[in-house]
């Protein structure tokens, strides 16, 4: 008999307990049990009262004495061989999960595996608690990246907010238009025109920053060039007609100023027509707007928030953000161990070459600009040590700061190409419906 250690007829019947694990039924004796008095079979032998066997398992029944499990006689069978042997072996086909769960209920510790199973058992536990917490951290992740991208979507439950509202149907429809370019032609001709006004507004700019196209008056002052000021004024009038028509049909438009795209939208346009208030006061020749001019060009920089007006058309540059919004652990760790190996290296770099004439290392602040561009692998060139102790940290500076920057970074790759895979999903829903 397989099991002819536990089973043994010629002892008297209260020696043996009658164990029924899902219809497989054995009989078992106490000495092989009492081997292990903290297993769930090893803990019935000292319960009396019904209520206590009851907590042990799942029925009992006084007049055979026998106790019934509802769990698996397949792997009970490995349960019958751990108290012959002392020993559990991993289930050949059963989930490394659905095995720990079987063993921690029949009160088998780990320890008890055996040393050819020890080693793929937590192996297979760790991959698994990997995808686990891999799994709630993108689920997590992917909340927040739906409820940041959640304007750019015109989902059910924004058009659902349009009921009871003036002038539902109209706005409704204005409005999956303006969001949804996979809507209808209409919504695409409407995704394409904007895209090209963004495009082109960034080319005028680029333009405008040549020494080819700038003009000058009579008096030798700097004028704008009054065709690229033409271009600019179209782009903005067009961003403005736009932001308003959609803040003027939004659902609600407290959320809608609320949205990241939307405050880039907004901050690409006021730029403009602030610039145009600070040259009004200007000509007045006001004593108490000296700096106005320097507000004027600090305020025409701000220009450059119209290429991030680009996110709303790329699923990339919204991934981006996600990932970037997401991964503020991982970007304080590269900072933190950037920050570390800077000041270690400069320091070093700074003591190896204060001596030399040649060099210009001669003060920590400039150490700390050459371990910087050093360790992130710039390497300008414009300082560079020229001992040979110099040299040999400078090697160990470029090679520390590859690590360094490795690190953080495949978590944060993984975490754009899951963010961005969700964006491609959403993309290609809308379109198809």
């Amino acid at each position: 008999m397989m099991y002819g250690q536990v089973l043994h007829p010629r002892r008297p019947d209260d020696c043996f307990i009658n164990v029924n694990v899902g219809g497989f039924k054995q009989r078992m004796e106490h000495d092989v049990l009492k081997r292990f008095p903290q297993t769930r079979l090893g803990r019935l032998l000292c319960c009396s009262p019904d209520e206590a066997v009851l907590e042990l398992c799942d029925d009992f029944s006084p007049s055979e004495m026998e106790y019934y499990f509802d769990r698996s006689p397949r792997f009970f069978c490995y349960v019958l061989n751990f108290y012959l042997t002392g020993k559990i072996h991993l289930v050949d086909g059963l989930c490394v999960v659905s095995f720990f769960q079987e063993i921690e209920y029949w009160g088998i510790k780990e320890r008890h595996l055996d040393f050819c199973c020890c080693n793929k058992f937590h192996e297979l536990m760790k991959l698994a608690e990997d995808k686990c917490c891999d799994q709630g951290s993108d689920e997590l992740q992917l909340h927040s990246f739906d409820s940041s991208t959640e304007e750019l979507s015109a989902s059910g439950d924004n058009v659902d907010m349009f009921e009871g509202s003036w002038c539902a149907n109209v706005r409704r429809n204005i409005w999956i238009r303006l969001e949804d370019p996979g809507y209808s032609t209409s919504a695409k001709v409407m995704a394409v025109a904007s895209l090209s006004v963004v495009i082109v507004s960034i080319v005028a700019m680029c333009v405008h920053s040549m020494p080819d196209y700038h003009q000058v008056d009579l008096n030798e002052k700097e004028i704008e060039n009054p065709v690229l000021t033409w271009f600019e004024i179209i782009c903005v009038l067009y961003f403005s007609v736009e932001f308003i028509l959609r803040l003027a049909v939004a659902p609600s438009a407290r959320k809608f100023l609320c949205g990241p795209l939307n405050m880039i939208d907004l901050l690409s346009i006021m730029p403009f027509y602030v610039t145009i208030a600070c040259d009004i006061m200007d000509e007045g020749e006001n004593p108490d707007l000296e700096n106005v001019g320097k507000v004027v060009q600090i305020l025409r920089l701000m220009r450059v928030f119209r290429i991030l007006k680009l996110a709303r058309h790329s699923a990339g540059l919204r991934s981006l953000g996600a990932t970037l919004r997401n991964s503020s652990s991982e970007v304080g760790q590269l900072v933190l161990f950037l920050s570390v190996g800077i000041s270690m290296f400069s320091a070093l770099i700074y003591f190896v070459e204060k001596d030399s004439q040649e060099s210009e290392l001669q003060t920590m602040p400039i150490g700390w600009w050459w371990a910087t561009i050093s360790m992130t692998t710039v390497g300008y060139g414009d300082t560079f040590p020229v001992t040979l102790a110099g040299k040999l940290i400078g090697t160990l500076c470029i090679l520390c700061g590859l690590l360094m920057v490795a690190l953080p970074v495949t978590n944060i790759f993984n975490k754009f190409s899951t963010f961005y895979e969700r964006q491609r999903h959403i993309d290609l829903s809308r379109s198809n419906n």
